[in-house]
């Protein structure tokens, strides 16, 4: 674009070039302007009926966070375009920038891949509502509870105090333990000449006890749920049944139910075994074992004072 020196030409220049790439370069700020308006409405509108009927601070924050993102995205094409058209209208050759920013796309992706998987996989993580603060999960080998969820990394913390900063890119499986509800699993063992149905009676009667208790009735959801005879152990006969809680109160719900659980089998003679071994010395054909000699100190007797 060639601009006159003389000045009555370039006052000519100015308002021919304002009557027609000007008014065009303002056309387009405008809805440019006009569609960074709309696309933050969009997506505010977007998430608003995604968490619709929902409620929760966390889920709150979750919406926002993907929120902002798309906005993110939303501004930077926007931008990106209307800073094309512009400069193609002031006649700047918009080729070789196409292209290189072409290749400095391409360099930029080869060593940030890692990096956006991370966000494209954290993404998806708050997307699905796969973890929230609070949740305790166990993601990558590590297990805790979450601290902070963003587009990059979950925050862990474990029952030492550990802190564990997880990338979501090493995330392929979440396995969430409190997920709107909780169970723990209680596995009873008894001595094999105990009545099993009497057993199951008396740990009704724990789970009634418990949901009685105002520490604990509001933590239980529904009442124990009896699944049955379970194994036959070596020294001992196992029961499994499962309580519902709610969300990270089963461990608390659990200890307290085993606590009773052994002061009441104590109270009633149930017996609980320990591991024990029986030692066979053999048998010859004739069906003889060898005899197997024992000897038996006492401790005080054999004290030197």
């Amino acid at each position: 674009m060639k601009v006159p020196t003389d000045p009555t030409e370039f006052v000519n220049f100015a308002l021919v070039w304002l009557g027609t790439t000007g008014v065009r370069i303002l056309i387009v700020i405008l809805l440019s302007g006009l569609a960074v308006k709309g696309s933050r409405l969009l997506s505010d509108k977007i998430f608003a009926l995604l968490i619709r009927g929902q409620e929760g601070t966390e889920l709150k924050k979750r919406a926002d966070t993907l929120s902002s993102v798309v906005r993110w995205v939303l501004l930077s094409a926007i931008l990106g375009i209307t800073s094309m058209i512009v400069l193609q209208d002031l006649g700047f050759a918009i080729g070789p920038i196409l292209a290189g920013a072409g290749v400095v796309g391409v360099a930029v992706g080869f060593g940030a891949q890692t990096l956006v998987k991370d966000v494209i996989t954290g993404f998806f993580i708050l997307m699905e509502d796969q973890i929230r603060v609070g949740d305790v999960v166990e993601i990558a080998d590590k297990s805790g509870v979450v601290e902070r969820v963003t587009l990059r990394m979950v925050t862990l913390r474990d029952l030492s105090g550990n802190v564990h900063f997880v990338r979501n890119s090493d995330i392929s499986v979440v396995t969430n333990m409190t997920k709107d509800f909780s169970y723990y699993v209680f596995e009873v063992g008894v001595a094999y000449k105990e009545n099993v149905d009497s057993v199951i009676e008396v740990l009704q009667q724990i789970d009634e006890s418990m949901r009685q208790d105002p520490d604990y009735k509001n933590d239980i959801i529904e009442p124990l749920e009896i699944l049955g005879l379970d194994k036959f152990a070596d020294s001992a006969i196992i029961l499994k049944a499962r309580t519902k809680t709610l969300p990270i109160r089963q461990w608390r719900v659990g200890r307290e139910f085993n606590r009773r659980i052994k002061n009441t089998f104590d109270k009633l003679n149930i017996e609980i075994p320990f591991p024990h071994t029986t030692v066979y010395m053999g048998a010859d054909k004739a069906g003889q074992a060898p005899p197997l000699p024992i000897l038996v100190e006492n401790a005080l007797s054999a004290s030197p004072n």
